[in-house]
This record gives structure tokens, sequence and C-alpha cells, in this order.
């Protein structure tokens, strides 16, 4: 039978206050009775102090003297008719035997004594009354600390359940979360700072959320790059075979009637040819994603690498009247691999153009270890901006996502960097070696 952590706590807690409340009830009993006794005790002493041979006379003065060492009050009634008191007025009513008597609105239990013929004062009747507010003061001094001592206990019952209930709480919010990350939800909760064993299981579940968030998005990129390889291999050879087909028939015809033809313009015939080119090294790197190559290190002209990704996209530019700046500086000659440069170059400046959309600016910089590629487009959409550079993350309804993650692969293969961030109404991505 399943039993809830918070019965377990709450009926042992329970069955102590119940037993606290038990042994409360009997102290105070015993105390109560311990009192009563004390006081019985106590007036039997002074009664046979006053009464038992060898004795001496009852006079108002030993009377005053009993009353102050016992707290009761006396009358004695002589035979003669004379009555001595230690009341301050005569009492109003006498029982005939032991009961009651109310002095002054005071009640008092009385004890009633023939004194011996032995005794100095003889044939007379001595009453003994001890007050009932003293009888109930001295049993309620003996009872109240059992009974401090319940309602503390009662307190602290009611404190630890209250403790527990919340601990259950919590207890139970963590098992939520744990049902919730198994079902494949990994949203953390923020840190709750409460620094005790809860909060730390609470951070280690937060961090077993955000592992396991991680290897689910790797594990969706390995999926998509598993099926991506099931049918890039077959389509990226037709349509590499096609852009081969039609390079080389270009090729042929600028080689073939150029020449005839008087006055013929070749500038389009050489953009097309750029442009299969660039198809080619498209699907290269479409097939290439997720496994890399080593990258052919050589002494290459890193500014010619750059002008070439320039003037490949100028046509598209002019088409859609976007205006492309870019100042050649003079040649930079240093070891890189120039498929990866250019694929970085591209990539990086097809975005920009991209996001600038029709009527917009692009402008390409080199600084000399870096370049930087500004557009006026409006920037990545927030929900993707820290994973622009991870395959088939896109902001575009037409997009794949493959752009930014080849450029920084190409990027870590020179042992660079590419970064982004807004400058006023402008998005810079900038790639730094």
């Amino acid at each position: 039978m399943r039993l809830s952590l918070r019965y377990r706590v709450l009926i042992p807690l329970g069955l102590l206050l119940l037993a606290d409340a038990t042994a409360t009830a009997w102290a105070a009993r015993v105390s109560a009775r311990d009192a009563e006794e004390r006081i019985r005790i106590q007036l039997a002493r002074v009664t046979h102090t006053l009464t038992e041979p060898p004795t001496f006379p009852l006079t108002p003065r030993v009377l005053e003297q009993m009353k102050g060492l016992s707290g009761a009050e006396f009358v004695l009634e002589k035979r003669t008719g004379e009555t001595i008191s230690t009341f301050p007025q005569a009492p109003s009513t006498k029982a005939p035997n032991d009961g009651t008597w109310n002095v002054g609105g005071e009640a008092y239990r009385v004890e009633r004594l023939q004194l011996p013929d032995n005794h100095p004062n003889a044939g007379s009747l001595l009453w003994v009354c001890y007050p009932e507010s003293a009888r109930r003061t001295a049993v309620r001094d003996a009872v109240r600390p059992a009974i401090v001592s319940g309602v503390a206990m009662g307190f602290a019952a009611i404190l630890l359940a209250w403790i527990g209930a919340r601990l259950v709480g919590r207890i139970r919010t963590l098992e939520q979360r744990t049902r919730r990350i198994a079902r494949g939800d990994f949203q953390t909760p923020p840190r709750e700072n409460r620094r005790d064993e809860l909060d730390e299981l609470a951070g280690s579940i937060r961090e077993m959320a955000e592992k396991l968030a991680e290897y689910q998005t790797a594990l969706q990129q390995t999926e998509r790059l598993r099926v991506l390889g099931q049918f890039s291999g077959g389509l990226a050879h037709q349509l590499r075979n096609a852009a081969a087909g039609a390079r080389l028939a270009v090729q042929l015809y600028l080689s073939d009637f150029t020449g005839q033809v008087i006055g013929m313009d070749r500038e389009p015939l050489e953009v097309a040819l750029r442009q299969l080119a660039r198809i080619e090294s498209n699907l290269q790197q479409f097939l290439s994603l997720g496994k890399p190559a080593p990258p052919d290190m050589q002494p290459c002209d890193w500014i010619e690498i750059l002008d070439t990704a320039v003037k490949l996209l100028h046509p598209q530019c002019r088409h859609a009247g976007i205006e492309l700046v870019w100042q050649k500086p003079e040649a930079v000659v240093r070891p890189g691999d120039p498929t990866l440069l250019g694929h970085l170059f591209g990539n990086l400046i097809g975005n920009a153009v991209d996001a600038a959309g029709p009527g917009g600016r692009v402008e390409v910089r080199w600084l000399g270890d870096a370049v930087e590629v500004i557009d006026s487009g409006s920037g990545p959409p927030p929900e993707i901006a820290e994973r622009l550079f991870e395959p088939f993350v896109t902001g575009r309804d037409q997009g794949i996502g493959l752009g930014l993650a080849v450029a920084k692969q190409a990027a870590d293969a020179h042992g660079g960097t590419i970064t982004w961030e807004r400058r006023g109404a402008a998005t810079v991505f900038r790639a730094e070696f």
C-alpha cells in the first residue's frame, strides 16, 4: 500500500502528540493529587500540634502564629461561650461538622476538632479553616509545568507539521519536474536559492534537464544529418552532373563562337560560368557538412578570394536593387584553404544579401585580421539568435539554415571565430582570424 510521505511524517507526529497529551493529563492529575495531599498532611500536622498533649493554651497570639505558619484561619469556641478568631471578621455561617464556611465572600474548607480533656482548653471546639483559593493556587502551581510542557509540545507539533507539509510540497514539485523531463519537457525554472538539500537536488535536476536538452539538440542534428546523408549522395551527384554539363556547354560556346561574333559581350556568359561554379561549390558544401575534410592549407591571396565572392553576388544584387559596397585592398597572401575560404566569404556575404532584401545595402570590409559584412536588415529573430551557426537553423521561410553553419566550419578550420552584433540599425557579422 502506498503511503504518502506527508502521512509518514504526520502519523508518528500525531501519535507523539497524543502520547504527550496523555502524559500531560496524567502528570497534571498526579500533580493536583500531590498538591491536595500536601495540604492535607500540612493541616494534619497543624491539628496534631494543637490537640495532642503536651501542648499549650490556645491564646489569640498562639492562633495568629499558627495562622502565619500554616496559612489557615482558626476559630476557637470556649465552653464559656467566648470565641477567639483569626478572621478579620467573624464567620457568617458555621457548619456543625466538617464542611465549608463562607467568610467575606471567600470559601474555606473547614475541619472541626473537639479538644480533649487533658488539653488546657478542654471542652472547647477548634475550627481549622483552610482557604479554597490557596488550595486552588497550590494545585494550579503544581499543574502549570505539565500544562506548559504540553502546550509547548503542541506548538512544536504544529510547527513540525507545517514544515513537513512544506517539505512534502517541494518534493512533489520536484516530482512534477522530473515527470515533465521524462515527457521531454526540458524547460527549467529559476533557482529558489533556499540553500538546503532540496535546493541542491533541484539544482541537480536542473543541470540534468539542461544536459538532456543539449543531448536532444545534438541527437536531432545528428538525425537530420543522417537522413541528409541517405539521399544527398544521389541528389548531389545528379545536380553536379547537370551543373558541370551546363558549365562545359558555356565554355565550349565561348571558345567556339565568341571569336566569330564581332563585338560579342562575354561578361554575361562569364557571370553564368561563375554562377555554375558557385552551384558546384554549394553542392560540395552540402555534401561535406558534418564530415569536414582536413583543410588544404597553402599560400593564397585572401583578398582575391574575397573579391571573387563579392563578384559572384553582383548579379543578384543588381537584380534586387541592393547596394553592394566593397573597396578591394592590396593583395594579402597567407596560408589558407582557398575552397573553405570561398565557402566562408561567400556564405557570409550571401547571408547579408538575403537579410538586406530588395533596396537594402550590404558593405564588406577587410580589416587585416578580420572581415566584417554589414547589412541593413532587421537582424536575426530573437528565438534563433543564440543558435544562428547551428545546421538547419534559419529565420527565412525559404532558407535551409546551412550557410552560416558552413561558414563557421570554415572559420574553425582556420583557427578563427565568427560573431555577430547589432550596430544601430545594421547587423554586423565579423569573421576574425
